[in-house]
């Protein structure tokens, strides 16, 4: 896939930027939201700065990884998301994923997000398949890649746990 340099965009509502070694801070603020701790368990500032670092250099040598989405209104910091790599089922995939502050959830902020990175991936990656997984009770995040259209392909497991693989593939609907 051709790689292409970081850089922040806007959708309709959010200003989404490259997480970098700066984020650290408001990944912990977004990782302790209790809601979020719900699926993500308890992190710690330094988990969070590794986290940071690790999604940094990933946009630095992939040219790919989430952002952080701030209300483009309020600059109010919403959550992150958007594409990485990960190797999934046995293969290197291009993976959609977001995770919010709970305040957001309900109001079509993690479905910006993803189209988003869907935009990124087939337009400017050229990627053929995006993928998303999640638990297999997380029907709000099932929810969200349905309506990106992105289709349920199969059960998967995730670090011992079941999960759900959904993907999408390019110029389908």
């Amino acid at each position: 896939m051709p790689r292409r340099p970081a850089r922040v965009r806007e959708t309709d509502r959010l200003r989404l930027e490259p997480v970098t070694e700066r984020h650290g801070a408001e990944l912990l603020a977004l990782y302790s939201d209790p809601a979020v701790a719900d699926w993500y368990g308890e992190w710690t500032r330094e988990g969070t700065d590794r986290e940071a670092a690790r999604m940094a250099d990933g946009w630095r040598t992939d040219g790919v990884h989430k952002w952080f989405a701030f209300h483009r209104g309020t600059g109010d910091p919403v959550g992150r998301g958007g594409l990485s790599r990960v190797h999934i089922d046995g293969a290197a995939r291009l993976e959609l994923g977001w995770v919010l502050h709970h305040r957001f959830w309900g109001h079509g902020y993690a479905t910006e997000i993803g189209r988003a990175g869907l935009e990124v991936a087939f337009t400017e990656l050229d990627a053929a398949e995006v993928v998303a997984f999640t638990e297999v009770h997380n029907a709000r995040s099932r929810a969200v890649m349905e309506r990106l259209g992105m289709v349920y392909a199969k059960d998967i497991e995730w670090d011992g746990a079941p999960f759900v693989l959904y993907r999408k593939i390019r110029g389908l609907r």
